[in-house]
């Protein structure tokens, strides 16, 4: 643990926060793609399939259960809560995200650390995180408007894998066999993603404007 892991689980965490009080305090979840949020699910449950077999930490059990219940919470509300599924922009969420959850499993067969049912799960839900949040990018870019508590999701989120590449940066360097090069990578590649996203944001912060999105 250092300080750079624990702000990008912070962030992380913040950012489920600030999407669960958006659907709860609004009842609604318009701007928040179901496709995205389905992808983190399947990446959670994917990699921490070692709950079953590893105790690292306390800390690190409580935060994989966590980010768990808080996903399958957040898909069970904008697909079964009676008022909350109304929101539900179905027409502009239409991203085929099963292409990515196949390509990203084909590519955990091909490169992985070691070929391992537990590894293999690793790296599919790395490589698949990396491009979990393209529906929700979509979605957002279709609509144009972004409401503060969707814009502020988003942000956090991409604040949260750019402080995990802080830590894999400062553990390279302290650690004498760190070796995660396939997480180093796949965060370059999903931080990359949110730039316009962040440029837009920040613009809209500068100005104290309404975020918007070109479409």
């Amino acid at each position: 643990m250092n300080i750079f892991r624990l702000a990008g689980d912070m962030t992380h965490l913040i950012s489920i926060l600030v999407l669960l009080l958006k659907i709860y305090a609004t009842k609604s979840c318009s701007g928040i793609s179901l496709k995205t949020q389905e992808l983190y699910t399947i990446v959670f449950l994917a990699r921490y399939l070692d709950l079953f077999t590893e105790f690292i930490s306390v800390y690190n059990t409580i935060m994989k259960i966590v980010f768990i219940v808080s996903t399958l919470a957040i898909v069970w509300c904008m697909r079964f809560h009676r008022t909350v599924k109304r929101s539900y922009d179905r027409e502009l969420d239409t991203f085929r995200h099963w292409i990515l959850i196949a390509a990203s499993f084909v590519l955990a067969l091909l490169i992985h650390e070691k070929f391992t049912f537990l590894e293999v799960f690793w790296s599919f839900s790395i490589y698949l995180e990396a491009v979990a949040i393209l529906p929700q990018l979509v979605l957002l870019q279709r609509s144009g408007n972004v409401d503060n508590l969707t814009g502020q999701y988003v942000f956090f989120l991409g604040a949260y894998r750019s402080f995990y590449i802080l830590n894999w940066i400062y553990r390279y360097f302290t650690e004498p066999h760190f070796s995660r090069w396939i997480s180093c990578i796949s965060g370059l590649v999903q931080t990359a993603l949110y730039a316009d996203f962040f440029y837009y944001y920040f613009i809209s912060w500068k100005n104290n404007a309404k975020l918007q999105l070109p479409a």
